[in-house]
C-alpha cells in the first residue's frame, strides 16, 4: 500500500533540522526521479542519507532503500504522469515558473534555490527540496534536460577582462565577460548540457543596464554558445490584474532547430481585469494602516510632490490593474494600497498578492505574511510565464514530430 509523502515527511521532521537541505534536496529529488532516467545523479546521496536516518532513529533492520519510494504525493501541484519533457527550475524561488511549466506538460529534473524561506513554500507545494547556492553545484550534477528555465538575478556585468585562471582557461568569450555574475552560472549549465532551449526572465531594466552593455553581453553570450534568440519586454497586465514589465528572453539550440523555430511571444490577451476581482471578501483589521503609517505616507508624497517628484503610495483603482508588485511591499504596502470606505486603505493580503501573481489559491503559504510579501514580490506572474511557455513547448513538439512519424512507419 502507497504511503503519503505527508506521512513520510513528518516522520522526518523532528530529526530534520540536523540534516542540510542538501540532504533533503538528494531524497526528494530523487522521489520524483525515480526510474525516469535521471533518478542515477541522486541516488548515492540520497542512499546515504537514508542509511544515516536508520542510525539516528535506531532501527535495527538493513534500510530497504526501495521502500520508501512506493507512496502518493499528497501535494497540490504533482509533476504530470506522462510527461512530454524535461525542464530544470534555477533561481525558482516559491516555483512559479516551474507551475507554469507543469501545466504545459512538462517534469521538473532539478532546482535550485538558496533563500531557505522559499524553499520552504516550494517543498510545501512541489514535495521538493531545491538543492542550494547554484555558484556551488558543477554542472555534471545536473540531469540532462530539454529546457533550462531561471528568473535570475541581475547583478551589474563587468567588461573587463579576468585571469586566464579565473575564466576557467578562455581568454575572450562569454566566460571572460560573466564571470563573477548570476548569469555565468546559467551560460556554463546551457554550455555543458545543451539544452533544447530555454527561457530566462528578468526585470525590464536590465535591457538598458549600463546604456544597454549589459544585455549585450547577455545576448552575445547565448549567441556564441550556439543558440538563436528571441527577446522581448511582456507586461503582466494581460493576464493578472497587475502593471508587470518584464524582459524574457528564449533561446533555441541552432544544431537542433537550424534557426527555422517558428517561436513567437504571445499576442496580449484583449481582455479587461480588475484587481476588485482578486480581492477576498472579509479581511482581518490588522491589514489596515495605522494612523502613524497613513498619515506618514500621506505626507512623504506630499513633499515630493513639492519637488515634482511622483513618489509616494499608490491608491488602487479598484476597477484598474495595479502597480507592480515588489519584494518590499512588507515594509508600508505603500504601492498597492487598497481603499476602504470610512477608514484607512489596507495592504493586500499574502493570498491576495499571490492571485495577483496568477497563482490559484490551492498554493499553500506555510510562511509568515512579512516572508509571503517578499516571496510573492519576488516571483514572476504565472499566467505570462505559462503563455510563452505553451510556445516553446510547441516548438520542441514540432522538432519532434519526425522522429515520431519515423516511429509510426517502423511498426
Amino acid at each position: 500500500m502507497k504511503r503519503k509523502y505527508s506521512e513520510i515527511r513528518e516522520k522526518l521532521n523532528f530529526i530534520i533540522d540536523k540534516k542540510t537541505t542538501d540532504d533533503m534536496a538528494h531524497l526528494t529529488h530523487y522521489f520524483h526521479n525515480h526510474k525516469n532516467g535521471v533518478s542515477q545523479y541522486f541516488r548515492p546521496k540520497a542512499e546515504k542519507y537514508l542509511y544515516q536516518l536508520h542510525e539516528e532513529l535506531g532501527l535495527v533492520e538493513e534500510p530497504n532503500f526501495q521502500s520508501y519510494l512506493p507512496f502518493e504525493w499528497d501535494i497540490p501541484f504533482p509533476t504530470p504522469k506522462k510527461p512530454k519533457f524535461k525542464f530544470i527550475d534555477l533561481f525558482a524561488g516559491i516555483g512559479g515558473i516551474r507551475l507554469a511549466y507543469q501545466n504545459n506538460g512538462g517534469k521538473c529534473v532539478f532546482s535550485s534555490e538558496w533563500d531557505s524561506f522559499a524553499k520552504k513554500t516550494y517543498e510545501a507545494n512541489f514535495g521538493e527540496v531545491p538543492f542550494g547556492d547554484i555558484t556551488k553545484i558543477s554542472e555534471s550534477e545536473i540531469p540532462d534536460h530539454d529546457v533550462l528555465l531561471g528568473g535570475f538575478p541581475c547583478q551589474p556585468f563587468s567588461i573587463a577582462g579576468v585571469s586566464k585562471k579565473n575564466s576557467l582557461g578562455r581568454q575572450h568569450g562569454f566566460l571572460d565577460k560573466t564571470q563573477g555574475t548570476l548569469f555565468f552560472d546559467i551560460a556554463r549549465i546551457i554550455e555543458h548540457k545543451r539544452p533544447k532551449a530555454f527561457m530566462l526572465e528578468n526585470v525590464k531594466n536590465l535591457v538598458s543596464h549600463d546604456k544597454k552593455r549589459t544585455f549585450k553581453v547577455i545576448t552575445e553570450a547565448l549567441t556564441e554558445l550556439g543558440y538563436s534568440i528571441h527577446y522581448k519586454v511582456l507586461d503582466a497586465k494581460h493576464y493578472v490584474p497587475q502593471h508587470r514589465e518584464r524582459i524574457i528572453i528564449v533561446g533555441f539550440d541552432k544544431e537542433i532547430f537550424n534557426e527555422q523555430e517558428q517561436f513567437k511571444f504571445p499576442e496580449p490577451k484583449n481582455v479587461e481585469l480588475r484587481i476588485q476581482d482578486i480581492l477576498e471578501p472579509v479581511v482581518n483589521d490588522k491589514y489596515t494602516l495605522s494612523d502613524k503609517l497613513w498619515n506618514y505616507l500621506q505626507e512623504y508624497k506630499r513633499k515630493h510632490q513639492a519637488k515634482g517628484n511622483g513618489f509616494g503610495f499608490g491608491l488602487t483603482n479598484l476597477n484598474g490593474v495595479s502597480r507592480t508588485l515588489s519584494a518590499r511591499y512588507y515594509k508600508d504596502g505603500a504601492e498597492i494600497l487598497i481603499p476602504q470606505e470610512g477608514k484607512n486603505p489596507r495592504r493586500l493580503t499574502p493570498r491576495e498578492c499571490a492571485r495577483l501573481q496568477g497563482f490559484p489559491d490551492t498554493f499553500k503559504i506555510p510562511v509568515s505574511d512579512n516572508q509571503g510579501y517578499k516571496q510573492f514580490g519576488n516571483s514572476v506572474a504565472m499566467p505570462l510565464m505559462q503563455a510563452v511557455g505553451k510556445n516553446i513547448v510547441k516548438e520542441l513538439q514540432r522538432i519532434n514530430e519526425p522522429e515520431q512519424s519515423k516511429v509510426a512507419v517502423c511498426l
